[in-house]
């Protein structure tokens, strides 16, 4: 899944309503088109949309931006109206799962993956670009033009650097860190773990009472579980982006981080399957 910007707050104005929508949408599409050749038709999109309280109108307009923005594209299959993923939404899909659903932490014996980078003043716009995607990645700035992240053995950066055609900018390196200083005491400057925290705070606050439910109540329905598990897959997505999987030890103890990632693959597991099987019916309808 592609890690995007959104809010997780309820009622928020009209442009982050509208924003989270297309999230949802792309959530929907990630977990259940991509292995049909990513293609959906209108009609089973609206009924699965409607199963998260979204009207006809509402999913309508997303699809009709996320088909500006070049994630999805119209096409009709055996005489039905629908649309596909493009194939630029599909390489950022595969990406993101071996950040989104990834358990394991980095250690300190992993290392470092430096990117050391010099873009052409003439060229401006792409150094932009590559900033923003270094920062998308997860990476933190030691210096202007070198940025960090741990060492992760299914590391994407070189795929996603490549892919954006930015690879000619940049110099990926594989390092530890040998002298000078404690990495604990500099990871605040190289990431905002205050606002990591807060937004690790927001997704427990928001969903934890959902897993306390379920396992008060017994096992969700399908249709019930469907519509938890596209929610909180969407709230998280974009958090192991923002948090580049740090090793515990340079992290305060009880980090909420580790707390929010129990919470979500304990949903995961209590939901996914059954989630998946009324998908299954509705598209088999």
């Amino acid at each position: 899944m592609t890690a995007v910007a959104e809010t997780n707050e309820p009622g928020g104005d009209a442009t982050a309503r509208s924003a989270r929508l297309r999230h949802l949408i792309v959530t929907v599409y990630g977990l259940y088109a991509r292995h049909d050749g990513g293609w959906l038709s209108v009609a089973t999109l609206i009924r699965l949309l409607a199963d998260l309280g979204i009207d006809e109108s509402a999913v309508r307009s997303a699809i009709s931006r996320l088909k500006r923005r070049g994630i999805l594209q119209s096409r009709r299959y055996g005489g039905s109206a629908g649309y596909q993923l493009s194939a630029e939404a599909l390489a950022i899909l595969r990406e993101g799962d071996a950040r989104i659903f990834r358990r394991r932490r980095a250690t300190l014996a992993d290392g470092w993956v430096l990117a050391v980078f010099s873009v052409p003043e003439s060229q401006r716009h792409r150094r932009h670009v590559l900033r923003s995607e270094l920062t998308r990645l997860g990476f933190g700035m030691v210096a202007p033009g070198v940025w960090i992240v741990p060492a992760h053995p299914r590391d994407t950066t070189a795929e996603t650097l490549r892919r954006l055609e930015l690879d000619a900018y940049a110099d990926l390196f594989h390092a530890e860190h040998l002298a000078f200083g404690d990495p604990a005491g500099k990871i605040r400057r190289w990431w905002d773990l205050d606002e990591l925290e807060r937004q690790y705070e927001s997704f427990i606050q928001l969903h934890e009472p959902v897993l306390r439910d379920w396992r008060h109540a017994g096992p969700p329905g399908e249709q019930e579980a469907f519509a938890d598990y596209v929610r909180v897959l969407t709230d998280w997505r974009r958090l192991p982006y923002l948090d580049p999987g740090l090793p515990p030890e340079l992290l305060p103890e009880d980090w909420v981080g580790i707390r929010a990632a129990d919470l979500f693959f304990a949903l995961r597991s209590l939901l996914e399957e059954l989630a998946r099987a009324y998908v299954k019916r509705i598209i088999g309808d």
